[in-house]
């Protein structure tokens, strides 16, 4: 795996703009993919961000990089929390629900769709989905019920954020230097209705 897919992927979670990123890649082998995936985490080391194997199928794997601060503040939101429990997860902290939406990955032939939870997309919007309402909008995710306007200007940033970091990386910019330490976690990365 090359510091390019890993940068065109998750470029907003290297910025600490995105809770997560998921994306698919090939590998040569199971033993190509674990040192693939320790050679990321090596750079990533004290930057706040690890990359995690939810599944491995075929020659391709489904990759997780997230960032576990991010998370955990994610995960603890009220609605978030009752949409984990209605789908059957354990309570307790952001890694034991990892784990169990891994467990849920391997071996569920349908893709969970809580997994929104997990790559920082509101839970409003993520229950707007599973329920299947009509959206209002679409871009990294499906608006249900954010402020379409402010979900509009997140995805642009995610977006320009891709571009800016995939120019730097053709200037010779190391996996190391883009991903950024993450700041206090303090604000609403994106407005949510009144009372979410």
């Amino acid at each position: 795996m090359s510091e390019e897919t890993v940068i065109r992927c998750c470029a907003p979670t290297l910025a600490a703009i995105k809770t997560g990123s998921l994306f698919n890649c090939a590998f040569e082998s199971r033993a190509d993919m674990t040192e693939s995936l320790r050679a990321v985490n090596r750079c990533l080391a004290g930057k706040g961000a690890r990359m995690l194997p939810l599944r491995w199928r075929e020659g391709k794997a489904l990759l997780l990089l997230y960032r576990p601060k991010m998370l955990e503040s994610d995960l603890s939101a009220p609605l978030a929390s009752e949409i984990l429990r209605l789908c059957g997860y354990p309570e307790g902290n952001a890694a034991e629900r990892l784990t169990y939406l891994m467990r849920r990955v391997r071996e569920d032939n349908a893709f969970p769709h809580e997994i929104g939870l997990f790559l920082g997309y509101p839970p409003a919007d993520v229950r707007g989905f599973m329920e299947g309402r009509p959206c209002r909008c679409t871009g990294l995710w499906k608006v249900f019920e954010s402020d379409e306007a402010e979900a509009q200007k997140y995805f642009a940033r995610c977006k320009n954020c891709t571009r800016a970091y995939l120019r730097r990386s053709e200037e010779g910019w190391s996996l190391s230097r883009l991903t950024l330490q993450p700041r206090q976690f303090s604000y609403k990365k994106y407005p949510e209705k009144e009372g979410e």
